[in-house]
């Protein structure tokens, strides 16, 4: 088969990396991609959210199957426009992307089905957003309705930050049209974890469970960014709340965007707040969660290509997906000043020997004339372990970034030890 992979940072660097494995995939094309997933794919030079480029350069090279892997172009239509020229596509349309396209639709729909989440309201006028938060107090979660790259969301510690991120958002427009609705929620409390599901629309098959360190520096300080590392499983997250999330949160989310006319096929994340009161909702993404996906496909010991047919064939019931019985740690290693600004174009080095020990997944780099790697991003590397158990993963992650360098590079020293 002709495999297509759309996106290009490190998640679609361990989709390929997996996908390469399979020996149904005779030739894997990824656009735009980056210079690690070039080792494994050939990279296109057409932009992820370039749906009419990227349909047309399938067709015209004749791929059998596209896998779009950002929440972008599938909230731009693109698997719908593949599916219209004929070319079998993983991932939600655009009617089911909506989940996190729109954080005011799927706090809708959680409320109208009965699922587990915090309480809230939706706000289009500033005014009324800011009388609410006044009534409600601090601490309280100011929320970007649209995409916003996992950086749109506030968990404000006072009454004043809470008003200056609605402000930014609706005011100012930090987060362009994003902002222009927000969503204002209760501040829930208790351990993280994310959830990533495979589903064609009626079966849903969770993966391991992982938990994503969101904030910059160590200790959970520091603003929100993409992630900065992640470890599976999470020891929080216990068989007994694995089948209540399953009973009352996955299934039934699947069902609700079913019964709306709007199936998701597709890999559905479920971020997961475990409250004294049970686990919660706190969002929905229509993808792998980046970091979350490098350390959980490293997991996976059955074929993915398989899996992600049998998601668009809606015979997800009929396939066993076997899972590694290990641990696994990715930690990032990002530039200096991200998420705010950064520099380019650094040498890296010791990418040989930590790969000795580590799968290390390229995020934010680039090839320089010489053929040596540069960084090219704020997330530039995902040093990625496995191992029989989470401390020794940790361990051999670390052990591994240490071989690494590049000018001003900075990663957090605890992940795996900060919930």
């Amino acid at each position: 088969m002709k495999v297509l992979v759309v996106g290009g940072g490190g998640r679609e660097h361990a989709i390929c990396w997996k996908l390469a494995q399979s020996p149904k995939v005779t030739q894997l094309y990824c656009a735009p991609g980056n210079a690690g997933i070039a080792q494994v794919a050939t990279c296109v030079d057409v932009k992820a959210t370039d749906v009419d480029g990227m349909v047309a350069w399938a067709k015209e090279h004749a791929m059998d199957f596209v896998m779009v892997a950002p929440d972008d172009p599938l909230a731009l239509g693109m698997v719908d426009a593949l599916e219209a020229a004929g070319i079998p596509a993983f991932g939600p349309r655009a009617n089911a992307a909506i989940v996190e396209a729109s954080k005011a639709f799927s706090k809708e729909l959680m409320k109208k089905y009965h699922i587990p989440t915090a309480k809230y309201q939706t706000f289009t006028q500033l005014d009324q957003a800011l009388a609410y938060i006044e009534a409600e107090g601090a601490p309280i979660v100011v929320k970007a309705d649209g995409l916003a790259l996992g950086k749109g969301v506030v968990v404000a510690a006072t009454v004043d930050e809470a008003k200056q991120a609605a402000r930014e958002m609706m005011e100012g427009h930090k987060f362009g049209d994003s902002g222009n609705t927000v969503v204002i929620e209760e501040c829930m409390t208790g351990p993280e974890v994310t959830v990533l599901a495979f589903t064609d629309g009626k079966t849903v098959v969770p993966m391991p469970a992982s938990q994503d360190h969101k904030r910059a520096y160590d200790g959970n300080q520091g603003p929100n960014t993409g992630g900065m590392g992640a470890i599976s499983p999470p020891p929080q997250y216990t068989p007994a709340i694995a089948k209540q999330c399953m009973e009352q949160i996955f299934q039934p989310t699947v069902d609700a965007l079913r019964a709306e006319g709007r199936p998701f096929q597709g890999v559905l994340y479920f971020g997961l707040m475990l409250t004294p009161q049970g686990p919660k909702v706190v969002e929905y993404n229509a993808r792998f969660g980046d970091p979350e996906c490098q350390v959980v496909l490293s997991l996976l010991d059955s074929d993915l290509m398989d899996i992600l047919q049998a998601c668009v064939n809606g015979t997800l019931d009929q396939l066993p997906i076997r899972w590694k019985n290990e641990a696994g740690c990715i930690l990032v290693l990002a530039s200096g000043g991200y998420p705010l600004d950064y520099q380019k174009g650094y040498p890296i080095s010791g990418l040989e020997e930590a790969g000795k020990t580590a799968t290390v997944f390229h995020a934010g780099t680039k090839l320089g004339p010489d053929g040596q790697y540069l960084t090219n991003g704020g997330r530039v590397l995902g040093v990625t372990a496995t191992a029989p158990d989470l401390e020794g993963a940790i361990a051999k992650a670390y052990d591994a970034a240490r071989h690494i360098s590049f000018q001003d590079m900075h990663f957090r020293r605890d992940i795996g030890h900060a919930f």
